[in-house]
């Protein structure tokens, strides 16, 4: 399960880079957007940014509204049923019976609404008994943020499979630099992954660089947070 911080925080590029480097490695993999919203039908969405970056090409959304709201309102809004979690769940597992890894890319952070009943990211990651991977901001803000979202996961008994910076900033400022340690200590381990701005720039062969630079060993890369947390001290 990946989820965020926030939106706008990097999960679709996040989500890109695991698929891309479980392919590169000859696993099966298939990519779930249970609610694509803030896109019409017949515009591109988050999953095609995945197919265009990974080459993952069993990718499912199961639902999508035009409104760039959560995804409760947004179905309200266009006056369409909203996305049931509890009927994606075995459509879900199902896949996972097939394939060797099966990310769930969900919308905002990790307790937007996807129904009335107020089902959550978090409640399909609990039905499915899946790791959640949490994508978070470099910036100023990112602290507050950071450690409500893994309270909740804390909160719910859900597994933390790592924290990721979804965009490291070109010229990191004394904010970036200095929270790195307080996002470890908040998550109780490195960090899984630090990708750069603007990864999703680049061809799908220079993706792959990115992801595997980018990712530590546990997301199938080299990322090393010893080393990149070296690059912060000037001198």
């Amino acid at each position: 399960m990946v989820t965020g911080t926030d939106t706008g925080v990097g999960k679709t590029v996040v989500t890109a880079a695991v698929a891309a480097l479980a392919r590169e490695r000859g696993a099966s993999v298939a990519v779930v957007k249970p609610a694509q919203t803030g896109v019409a039908e017949g515009e591109p969405g988050d999953l095609d940014e995945v197919r265009r970056l990974s080459g993952v090409t069993t990718t499912f959304e199961f639902a999508r509204y035009p409104d760039p709201l959560a995804p409760a309102a947004a179905a309200r809004e266009a006056g369409l049923p909203p996305v049931s979690l509890t009927d994606v769940a075995p459509r879900v597992a199902e896949l996972a019976e097939s394939h060797r890894l099966v990310l769930v890319e969900g919308a905002g952070g990790l307790l937007v609404r996807f129904d009335e009943d107020g089902a959550t990211i978090a409640d399909l990651a609990h039905l499915l008994g899946a790791q959640v991977l949490v994508v978070t901001r470099a910036t100023l803000g990112t602290l507050n943020h950071t450690a409500l979202t893994l309270e909740a996961l804390a909160g719910r008994g859900l597994d933390l499979a790592g924290l990721v910076v979804g965009a490291w900033p070109r010229q990191p400022g004394l904010a970036e630099r200095r929270g790195v340690a307080d996002l470890e200590m908040l998550a109780a381990r490195p960090l899984a992954g630090v990708l750069p701005e603007g990864a999703a720039s680049g061809d799908p062969a220079e993706f792959a660089r990115m992801a595997r630079d980018g990712l530590g060993p546990l997301l199938g890369g080299r990322f090393d947070p010893s080393a990149f947390r070296r690059t912060l001290t000037p001198g």
